[in-house]
């Protein structure tokens, strides 16, 4: 069984696949004709949470990866991760492709973007599955110049920044590396991850009262990063949420690294005193939610609107981002109980149920 205490890691999944769907289901919204015109907190909220969700996903991924290759060894590592990550992100995206293929006169995606090849080099086109893709590669590339390149965290982060300024420069001069920028752009997440490791996992020893103390250290630089994110995008409307991601890359690593930063503590103070329960289990089941929640949210969203007339805002929303939780999680504990664990991965039972990494 999981321990406690590495609970507070469910709760920061939690907290950054929540925010995933909040975006996906607005922008499916948007992209659907419905205006949004009052409720631009809504909006700005959509774009600041856009800041640090992802870089959150692989630092706290690159937590565990010295502990993982230390126990398994590096083909065993780079085994496990196939079976799941990649596994998950064949089955599911080609899925989804081919059901966006069939509905394509009720979805907002390009029927020309519907291509399963695009799975093997250029995931974005197709979607949320980039991630999977992009952590199985940066996770691979990370071990490889650990174990073959000797080189330690400090140095795997030196050479992540670098990586991160090549990727925003490919960026700005439209430079198309299909996958290989996703490597590029988050290697220098997972190789913090796995630098201070052992802060964060040794930190949960401590009392409610540091962590209560931090965060309220840690909270007004946390909302000035994000207000400062918000203005600097609102003068780029063209490129509404990736200009400060790839046209100031020093200022988007400081603000990235300051939401991560406040999230892992949040998530820390809630593993500690066992509040919003729920939020870690939601947490527990952040990879089966995420391969599952656009389908769901898709269909949700045009019954809705098509079927019932719906077209409120908030209400499709919410409701998009309940269903998106909810049904992704019932699907896989219906799979567990019908022993078709293989619909989500092929991680043996025992493994599963020995470990959270």
């Amino acid at each position: 069984m999981k321990t406690a205490r590495l609970a507070w890691i469910d709760y920061a999944r939690g907290i950054a696949i929540i925010l995933v769907l909040y975006r996906h289901v607005f922008e499916g919204i948007k992209q659907a004709g419905i205006s949004v015109a009052h409720y631009l907190p809504v909006e700005y909220a959509n774009i600041m949470f856009y800041s640090f969700r992802m870089p959150l996903f692989f630092i706290v991924s690159g937590v565990f990866v010295a502990r993982s290759l230390h126990k398994r060894g590096i083909q065993k590592f780079i085994e496990n991760k196939a079976r799941t990550i990649i596994y998950p992100y064949v089955i599911w995206g080609s899925l989804q492709i081919i059901l966006q293929y069939i509905f394509s006169a009720y979805i907002n995606t390009d029927k020309e973007n519907l291509n399963l090849l695009y799975l093997l080099y250029s995931p974005r086109e197709v979607g949320q599955f980039w991630y999977l893709y992009a952590l199985f590669n940066v996770a691979v590339l990370y071990v490889i110049l650990k174990v073959y390149a000797k080189l330690n965290a400090l140095q795997c982060t030196a050479l992540g920044i670098l990586m991160f300024y090549l990727s925003s420069l490919l960026s700005q001069y439209q430079v198309n590396t299909w996958f290989l920028a996703d490597i590029l752009h988050y290697f220098v997440f997972f190789a913090v991850g796995d630098l201070f490791s052992s802060i964060v996992l040794n930190s949960i020893h401590n009392e409610v009262g540091y962590f209560k103390k931090h965060i309220l250290l840690w909270v007004i630089p946390f909302i000035g990063a994000q207000a400062v994110y918000l203005y600097l995008n609102l003068q780029h409307p063209s490129v509404l949420f990736d200009y400060v991601e790839y046209s100031m890359p020093v200022i988007f690593l400081i603000i990235a690294f300051l939401g991560c930063g406040f999230v892992i503590l949040l998530s820390q103070y809630l593993d500690k005193t066992g509040k919003i329960k729920w939020l870690r289990i939601v947490g527990e089941h952040s990879l089966y939610i995420y391969v599952v929640h656009v389908i769901v949210m898709a269909a949700v969203r045009i019954f809705m609107m098509h079927v019932l007339g719906i077209t409120n805002l908030p209400l499709l929303l919410i409701t998009g981002i309940l269903v998106g939780l909810l049904i992704p999680i019932l699907l896989y504990k219906l799979a567990i109980k019908a022993n078709m664990p293989w619909l989500f991965t092929l991680e043996n039972k025992n493994t599963r149920n020995l470990k959270k990494e």
